[in-house]
């Protein structure tokens, strides 16, 4: 297969650079409306392409990948996460899949912060109340929040984005860091951090004043953080999701944050993305962000030439450096 047979589908806008850098190299093909894809279009894709560029908003199931020879041989995801992808599907159907990892880790972490502060300082409640004309001006007692200086961060997920976090916790807010996983960290890394690990979610939810979701989304982790798991955190608890939207009950969250079982949480993912709880939206201790997590220019942009080499090395019938499957 050469380079310029090899025929390419993207299924949202790319970024230009990295559009431009396959555009050139193969014969490519963009979503040029820039909406979801529906599932028959999918479909029909893996028999017109040999190379299909996903996202994190094209579902492909077993029913798409189905079991027949098709054209399409590799999956080229643009993003770190794959749980919209039926891996096992497509490990039967002889169809690679590879992802972008690393190069989101700090745009994703300095959102996680984000969401932090919006959250402990009620930042988004102050500017709706801004923006309504509804500030009457400053007095001691207006929107009083916390601050996250000396408390504790407890970190569920301690891969390279938790990490992040924690680094940017610590050294620049002095926050201490629990985190729980199931491997445990190097020790240099958790000297540097001054991280502890703890043994069980429970203890980590217990004793945390913010607690932040760092692990893959998929039927392992659905629900992780369900009612019991909540109601075992501080009433003054954050909650903070940068993960994938499933970690989380939302039933279960909006009651809690409604009955006052914890203080307030700030979420950029949600389970059935662009739809978002309805009662969640109606209320104020919440913050809630358009799954903007690697939204910068910088980071959108390697994450499409961090796909592209998948592409370039399928190409030419080289291992593939990111491969999931």
């Amino acid at each position: 297969m050469t380079e310029k047979r090899l025929r390419l589908l993207v299924t949202r806008r790319w970024p230009e650079a990295a559009e431009s850098y396959l555009a050139e190299r193969y014969d490519a093909v963009f979503n040029s409306n820039d909406g979801p894809m529906t599932q028959e279009a999918l479909s029909q894709a893996f028999d017109a392409y040999d190379v299909i560029c996903p996202t994190v908003s094209d579902k492909i199931d077993a029913a798409i990948i189905g079991t027949a020879p098709q054209r399409t041989r590799l999956l080229a995801n643009f993003g770190v996460g794959y749980d919209h992808i039926d891996l096992a599907a497509c490990k039967t159907a002889g169809v690679a899949v590879t992802n972008t990892p690393g190069v989101l880790t700090d745009a994703t972490a300095d959102l996680a912060m984000t969401l932090m502060l919006m959250a402990a300082r009620r930042a988004g409640e102050g500017e709706r109340e801004l923006r309504a004309g509804n500030w009457t001006g400053w007095r001691p007692t207006h929107l009083t929040g916390r601050q996250l200086s000396g408390k504790v961060l407890g970190l569920v997920g301690f891969g390279r984005i938790a990490q992040a976090v924690a680094k940017r916790a610590h050294h620049g807010f002095g926050m201490d860091i629990l985190y729980y996983s199931r491997s445990v960290a190097q020790e240099a890394v958790e000297k540097d951090l001054s991280a502890k690990r703890v043994n069980s979610l429970e203890a980590l939810l217990e004793q945390s004043d913010v607690v932040s979701l760092h692990v893959p989304g998929g039927a392992e982790t659905q629900n992780m953080i369900g009612a019991e798991q909540i109601a075992a955190m501080k009433r003054s608890a954050i909650l903070i999701n940068t993960a994938r939207g499933g970690v989380i009950d939302h039933d279960a969250l909006a009651l809690a944050l409604k009955s006052g079982v914890i203080a307030t949480a700030g979420l950029d993912v949600y389970p059935a993305e662009p739809k978002i709880p309805a009662e969640l939206l109606e209320m104020e201790n919440i913050v809630l962000l358009p799954h903007l997590g690697s939204a910068t220019v910088e980071t959108r942009e390697a994450m499409g030439m961090r796909a592209a080499k998948n592409v370039d090395a399928f190409a030419a019938g080289a291992p593939l450096p990111d491969r999931v499957v």
